[in-house]
């Protein structure tokens, strides 16, 4: 990975400028204050702030992870509900972060499930999938290099080779 750079060398960054400002995901879960003390714990998450309901249930809350802000709350139909027990979810939350392989230890040391250890993939980033108690699947990443649309094509056609 290419930290600095010289008159030579383009610089990368650890989160591509493009993902900066993505779609802000908002999940829905069992147990909302729990999953926030969990993602405390996993993410290095900072609470920005929640709305309670008269009931202890979470109406709305925000979170930062490693810069990311994600809304969640308890899941409450008929719109929203918490993932299968069965651990399948329809969404994945793409995070970059700088160092992939520090927080894939810190979330399993948490209780995070490794799905996929970290490792360097064909579309120029260290990637690592995890999914959290609640049933939310988490792909971590770490941007090693930049690529043109032909350079991915041409090492997406190898893998099928």
């Amino acid at each position: 990975m290419v930290i600095g750079s010289t008159k030579e060398e383009p610089v990368t960054t650890a989160v591509p400028e493009i993902y900066r400002n993505a779609v802000v995901s908002h999940i829905m879960l069992d147990g909302a204050a729990d999953a926030i003390d969990f993602y405390v714990r996993a993410f290095g998450a900072k609470e920005l702030f929640r709305l309670d309901g008269p009931d202890g249930r979470i109406v709305h809350a925000e979170i930062s992870v490693q810069g990311s802000t994600l809304m969640l709350g308890d899941a409450d139909g008929p719109y929203f509900t918490a993932p299968s027990t069965a651990g399948a979810t329809t969404a994945g939350l793409h995070v970059f972060v700088p160092d992939v392989d520090a927080l894939t230890r810190r979330a399993t040391e948490a209780g995070a499930e490794l799905l996929q250890p970290p490792a360097d993939q064909f579309h120029g980033d260290r990637t690592a999938i995890l999914r959290d108690p609640f049933g939310h699947v988490w792909v971590f990443l770490t941007h090693l290099e930049d690529l043109t649309p032909q350079e991915l094509a041409r090492r997406a056609q190898n893998l099928r080779a």
